[in-house]
């Protein structure tokens, strides 16, 4: 019996364990099993890397919106990134305690906070700052409603994601490691940079990888201020259309339209196989940082 009850347990938490992966297979498979009247009716890839989105006429590219999406997100990364980890830094390594303790209801704050409350502040301020400041800093003419709004906006959203992460794992690192350095004659920021860095870099690239996976599928207040243009930009002033935001305009209208319904349905499945993707190289990285380690 006890023998039953361990191959029993065993099978179960493995059943358990493969459902998660089983959810995500059967979603792709839904995806394009809805997505297969126009795959029969255009190839993939000329889908895929056609510029052309006219659903009148049945031109359905998905090119513009794969590359808003790649814009907005890495643009937000790149500013969200080296802020989030050196707040951070900051809050487990150098901030008194009162400030910590502050902090962090604040950034739990912001983690709970709807997207739309985001958005709106977004067209309130980022908006203007961008049109009326950047722009014209930059010499270049814009709306506001662009990728650089998008980005900024998308960034402060996924701050407390990272944050958090982080000092989750500088918070775990043994005290005793920074004690040893500093012994040894090593600055603050020395061992901050030697130790605390080096031996939480693992945690530091999941912590990204969160945010990266945040920011890839954010809808609703990076459409209300990137300006839904169909097109492929060229800078960061110009506006864009993410794949989140053609699904979330568009599906449940215009469905009279033939193959509107299915092209969307692929633009959902490509943009879970990107998230896929950056989700699968960010852990082959973090299997090589691992490896490097030992």
């Amino acid at each position: 019996m006890r023998l039953f009850k361990d191959t029993l347990a065993r099978k179960t938490m493995f059943v358990l364990a493969f459902i998660p992966g089983l959810i995500v297979l059967l979603m792709l498979f839904g995806l394009f099993l809805k997505a297969r009247p126009i795959l029969a009716d255009k190839p993939f890839f000329s889908l895929l890397f056609s510029s052309a989105w006219a659903p009148s006429r049945g031109e359905f590219g998905l090119f513009p919106f794969i590359m808003g999406t790649l814009w907005v997100t890495f643009v937000a990364l790149i500013m969200a990134v080296p802020v989030s980890l050196l707040a951070a830094i900051y809050l487990s390594e150098y901030a008194p305690r009162f400030i910590r303790e502050f902090t962090k209801p604040v950034i739990d704050l912001l983690a709970g906070l709807p997207s739309v409350i985001y958005g709106v502040w977004g067209v309130l301020l980022i908006v203007p700052f961008v049109s009326q400041l950047l722009a014209p800093l930059f010499g270049a003419q814009s709306s506001g409603y662009s990728i650089l709004a998008g980005g900024l906006v998308l960034a402060i959203m996924i701050f407390p994601t990272i944050i958090s992460v982080c000092l989750e794992v500088f918070f775990s690192i043994p005290y005793e490691m920074r004690e040893t350095s500093l012994s040894l004659g090593a600055t603050k920021w020395e061992t901050v940079r030697h130790v605390v860095l080096k031996k939480g870099r693992q945690g530091i690239i999941a912590a990204v990888v969160l945010g990266l996976s945040r920011a890839f599928g954010e809808t609703m207040a990076v459409l209300m201020v990137v300006g839904n243009i169909p097109r492929v930009p060229k800078s960061v002033f110009d506006g864009g259309y993410p794949l989140p935001a053609l699904i979330a305009n568009n599906y449940g209208e215009m469905m009279s339209v033939p193959l509107y319904d299915s092209a969307l349905m692929l633009a959902a499945g490509v943009l879970l196989l990107v998230i896929l993707f950056f989700n699968i190289l960010a852990r082959f990285v973090l299997i090589r940082v691992e490896r490097s380690a030992e």
